[in-house]
């Protein structure tokens, strides 16, 4: 794992190093959309819906809209707000761990000890079991102001984020405020199917079927010659757009593609052999190699 964070707990005198982790992964096979008769690659375009032009990146500012009005608010304007920098994982209270409602609760990260002496890590650690509270805290993450929970996750420190009070809803359900009541037949008899499913939770136990089969099926369509000729389908990388036409081929047309290839670059360069060797193929050997095709992910606008 890499630190995506540094800084120190801070409650009272005691300063605690700490490196920050994200404490969880997605694992959900990359998937793109495609044009279903040629497999062409369908991609989103900024287009602006005043003028048609389609904006990069370096001309698209934020704004707000209350149905009526615009602010447009331009990056120099963001850079005015004061931001806050602070390295501190401020500790704010001290609460029973049972107040602190699971709806509110938003991204896990790992605390790491970032000292040669974990002493004050170790403390607060033991400090936060013995007690069964959660540290409220507030900090500062890619240039905003969070509210977190701190508390103990096996032998490690584990901050989550926190929503604020007003990004919680309040249900308000009609049905739920009518005048029903519940029998005592049916309480016990639900009670007593609650008892033959009663066990211990083993997370691991539980698995993602729909990703597990989803890998087989794009392995199935590997192992059968079931592929699209990705450079043609999806154009050169890093192409804002693909003009090539998708076709489907199979393992001797992909030979007799590589020996057409290699024998007109030999002629080129007059029967010496040519080193075609990319870039990108050297990060791909320093990459693992995966069950699934990997496509790199396009950021979208804002």
């Amino acid at each position: 794992m890499r630190s995506i964070w540094r800084g120190a707990i801070t409650f009272g005198l005691v300063n605690v190093p700490v490196k920050l982790y994200a404490a969880t992964e997605d694992h959900d096979v990359p998937l793109h959309q495609v044009h279903d008769q040629d497999g062409g690659r369908i991609r989103y375009q900024r287009r602006c819906e005043v003028c048609g032009a389609i904006v990069e990146y370096d001309h698209i500012d934020k704004a707000y809209d209350d149905g009526e009005r615009t602010v447009v608010l331009t990056g120099e304007d963001l850079k005015s707000l004061p931001v806050e920098k602070s390295r501190e994982i401020d500790v704010v209270e001290f609460v029973p761990s049972n107040q602190v409602d699971a709806v509110r609760l938003d991204k896990s990260y790992f605390l790491e000890p970032d000292s040669k002496s974990p002493r004050s890590y170790l403390l607060l650690r033991t400090v936060l079991q013995q007690t069964e509270r959660t540290a409220i805290v507030q900090y500062t993450l890619r240039q905003k102001t969070r509210l977190g929970a701190l508390r103990v996750h096996g032998d490690v420190l584990l901050l989550q984020s926190l929503l604020w009070d007003d990004e919680v809803r309040q249900p308000d359900f009609p049905a739920l405020q009518s005048d029903l009541t519940i029998q005592d037949r049916e309480l016990k008899m639900a009670k007593s199917l609650v008892k033959e499913f009663e066990s211990d939770f083993t997370p691991a136990q539980y698995t993602d079927d729909y990703q597990a089969q989803l890998h087989r099926l794009i392995e199935a369509k590997l192992e059968q010659g079931e592929a699209l000729y990705t450079q043609a389908t999806f154009g050169e990388e890093g192409e804002p757009e693909s003009k090539g036409e998708g076709e489907v081929i199979d393992l001797m047309e992909a030979l007799r593609r590589s020996v057409e290839s290699n024998r007109t670059a030999k002629g080129r360069s007059g029967g010496k052999r040519v080193d075609a060797t990319h870039a990108e193929d050297d990060e791909d050997e320093d990459e693992t190699p995966k069950k699934a095709p990997k496509r790199t992910r396009e950021k979208q606008g804002a």
